[in-house]
Parts: structure tokens; C-alpha cells; sequence
């Protein structure tokens, strides 16, 4: 992709989310994660009505008048947006590459989070960590995770879904809002998820083509694997084949949401084009 049409994408992806995140996500992500917890403010004389627990009861004795201690929300919060760059997320056959879309989505959460003064940051994964954009605040910020989404070298190689966690967890100490982007068509393990999600808030959103799940009837078809290269010819006018594709992708998909779900971590499964504010929207209310 030439810069000059990731420009071009990059300012049409702006227009579209910033009118998603300001109208529809903004407050409910406010409403989610409006503290972390609590630290101290100052101490001030007691009123009627303050619980006892909050008295400070060193400046009681030195004033001989009840204070209490003021606490307020922390209000910063981290995002971490984990994108899988492997060639199979370079790939759709409808209006967008799935590369395309998660940009998208990435912009829609990274604005709602700027514009609640938390930081965002990037990490580009396949069979390793490719790239790293640490934490920032603003705009410009949203915008450059963005051009990085859309302008990678996408890997021919395995997705590490396990790698990318440890390392996020390694590097990146604090509770955190995690987003992990792929078509998780590669093995993880599912003790590391359990972990990462107990360290983290995880969120894994597993983008998808309609081709994923079904193939029509084309005839003799040469098949190719965008992660290992590896081809093979089918016979897409047998309706059996046909048939048993589509129920093994519904299987691994089946497992796929067992597995994180059971971790304690979100899910949620978006095909390329869908409408995902009203996912994101209802994962926003529930927590």
C-alpha cells in the first residue's frame, strides 16, 4: 500500500469512527471504566454523613476535631490494542481486508479512549512481536496506531497467540484494557489466556470473512494457506465437502469462544463489513 493511500485511508477511517465513538461509545465507555480505584486527595473537617472509616485520626488528635480523608477515582486508564499481522488477516472478499476493518474498530475504541484522557497503545504480532507503540495520549496519537495497522508488512508465518500475551504481560505491568485482533486460526494455550486475563482486562475479537465459515460451489479449486504456503485441490461442487468445511469452521469457533470465555476473558466474533459499535456497545454496558 502506497503512503499516499494510507493517507487517504487513514483520514476516511477518522470521518467514519470519530461520529461512531463521540455518538454511540464515548459515554458508555466512560460508564465502564470511569475508575480504577481510589487514591488520596487531602483531609478536610468531618461533616455529617461521612462514613467513620474515612477519619483521619492523627490530625483528630493534633486538631481535637474530627477530619477526614478526601479519596478520589484514579482515573487513567491503559489500552492496549494487540493486532495480528499474519498474511491470513490480509485477506477479504467483501468491501474490506480484515486489516482494513481492524483498523477501523481500533480507531472507534482508541478515540473513545482518547477522548477520556487514557492512553493507547500498539503491538504488531505474528509468529513474534513484530512492533511496539508504547502508551500515548491524543489524537495524533490515534492516528499514527492506525497508519501502522494499515501499513505493515503483513508475516506469511503462524500466528503466536501466546508470545504476544507473555510479552504484553512482561513489558506492560499495569491492569490494563486489552483488545487482541486475529483470525485465531493457529493453537494457544489456554493456561496463558487464564492468566492474561486475570492480570488484564482481555478482550479477543475474532475477525472473520464470509468465506471463513462456508465456500460456495466453484468447481475444482486450488486452496492456498496465506500463514504456511501450504496448498491443496478440492472439489467445492461436492455438497458432503462442502458441508463438513462449514461444520468444522463452526466447531473451532465453538471451542474458540469456550476457551476464552472460561479464561474470564471476552469474546466476540465480527465478520469484515458488520456493524461492530452495537458488540462493543453491549460489552462496554456490561461491565
Amino acid at each position: 500500500m502506497q503512503i499516499k493511500d494510507i493517507i487517504r485511508k487513514v483520514k476516511q477511517i477518522e470521518i467514519r469512527t470519530k461520529k461512531k465513538s463521540e455518538s454511540t461509545l464515548m459515554g458508555q465507555y466512560h460508564s465502564a471504566f470511569k475508575g480504577q480505584g481510589m487514591t488520596f486527595s487531602e483531609v478536610r473537617p468531618y461533616q455529617f454523613g461521612d462514613e467513620i472509616r474515612r477519619i483521619d485520626w492523627n490530625k483528630t488528635a493534633r486538631f481535637r476535631e474530627p477530619f477526614v480523608k478526601v479519596m478520589e477515582e484514579e482515573r487513567e486508564l491503559t489500552m492496549m490494542l494487540l493486532v495480528d499481522i499474519s498474511s491470513s488477516m490480509d485477506y477479504g472478499t467483501r468491501t474490506q481486508l480484515k486489516r482494513e476493518f481492524v483498523a477501523e474498530i481500533a480507531a472507534s475504541v482508541g478515540f473513545s479512549a482518547a477522548g477520556n484522557n487514557d492512553k493507547v497503545g500498539l503491538i504488531l504480532f505474528a509468529d513474534k512481536v513484530y512492533k511496539v507503540i508504547p502508551p500515548q495520549k491524543g489524537r495524533k496519537h490515534i492516528l499514527a496506531i492506525i497508519s501502522n495497522i494499515l501499513s505493515a508488512d503483513y508475516v506469511p508465518a503462524a500466528t503466536d497467540v501466546n508470545g504476544s500475551l507473555q510479552y504484553m504481560m512482561s513489558v506492560f505491568k499495569k491492569k490494563s484494557l486489552v483488545f487482541m485482533f486475529s483470525d485465531f486460526h493457529d493453537p494457544y494455550d489456554t493456561k496463558i489466556l487464564r492468566v492474561a486475563a486475570r492480570k488484564h482486562q482481555l478482550l479477543a475479537m475474532r475477525i472473520a470473512d464470509d468465506k471463513d465459515s462456508g465456500i460456495p460451489d466453484v468447481g475444482y479449486a486450488l486452496f492456498r494457506d496465506a500463514e504456511t504456503g501450504r496448498q491443496i485441490w478440492a472439489n467445492t461442487s461436492n455438497a458432503r465437502w462442502r458441508y463438513e468445511f462449514a461444520e468444522k469452521q463452526k466447531q473451532n469457533l465453538k471451542i474458540l469462544k469456550e476457551d476464552f470465555e472460561n479464561s474470564s476473558a471476552g469474546f466476540m466474533n465480527i465478520n469484515t463489513g458488520e456493524d461492530y459499535t452495537k458488540f462493543l456497545y453491549e460489552y462496554f454496558r456490561k461491565r
